[in-house]
């Protein structure tokens, strides 16, 4: 199967480079996106720019694709289920949760010349960033790349009720799936919640996982894979 697969804020699509040899060895075709804006030297990007760049991906994919986005790229997963309902077989949501309609994609840090930088270790201090060592946090923090403003501020748009047709899985790793399910019951992920098919499952790690158990990552995704029946 092919798995779309989508790096958060300031990540470029080598964020994935060690698990995709490990989805390659379990039988699946890894498509990393490197979004615009985040790697392809584009300081303009919109959101709109993004969520085409991911559809590209779908659109080339061989047969129905499984798309993953982690952190806040869940979104963008997301918004490629309510642009292509009948196309994603499963999304995977990584360490992340869908914007509702209307929301803004990504404003959670202050702008810097028109771009949002990494803020630095301090708002993942704790379970977030408690598996990378300091060697893993210079590296992680040399290579991040501001977002630009036209992304983290744009506007999410959702169209399709037939993107609640589409099963989740969601892969949970700096919080246990039944914290997860508590945010579920209590209303606070309100696109999950309308979901008709939504699978838990748990990871040990902070929150980039594909950096620190990639291993573990491609067995999740590929289980879920398997799952769709493709």
């Amino acid at each position: 199967m092919d798995i779309v697969l989508i790096g958060g804020l300031w990540l470029d699509g080598s964020a994935w480079d060690e698990v995709v040899p490990e989805l390659r060895a379990l039988g699946h075709r890894p498509v990393p996106v490197t979004l615009p804006g985040q790697g392809d030297g584009s300081v303009s990007a919109t959101l709109d720019d993004q969520v085409a760049a991911v559809l590209a991906a779908v659109d080339a994919a061989s047969g129905r694709p499984m798309v993953v986005g982690h952190s806040a790229a869940c979104t963008l997963a997301w918004l490629a289920a309510d642009a292509r309902p009948e196309q994603v077989a499963k999304v995977a949501l990584v360490g992340g949760f869908p914007a509702a309609d209307g929301d803004r994609y990504a404003d959670f840090f202050e702008l810097k010349d028109g771009a949002m930088p990494f803020p630095g270790w301090g708002p993942f201090e704790g379970p977030d960033s408690a598996d990378l060592d300091e060697e893993a946090r210079l590296r992680f923090a040399a290579a991040a790349i501001p977002v630009p403003e036209g992304v983290s501020k744009g506007v999410v748009r959702l169209t399709d009720e037939r993107r609640w047709d589409v099963p989740v899985v969601l892969v949970c790793p700096e919080y246990t799936p039944a914290q997860a399910q508590e945010w579920l019951d209590a209303g606070d992920l309100p696109e999950l919640a309308r979901a008709k098919h939504v699978d838990l499952v748990d990871i040990d790690s902070g929150h980039w996982p594909m950096m620190t158990r990639p291993a573990e990552v491609a067995r999740l995704l590929a289980e879920a894979a398997a799952e769709t029946g493709s």
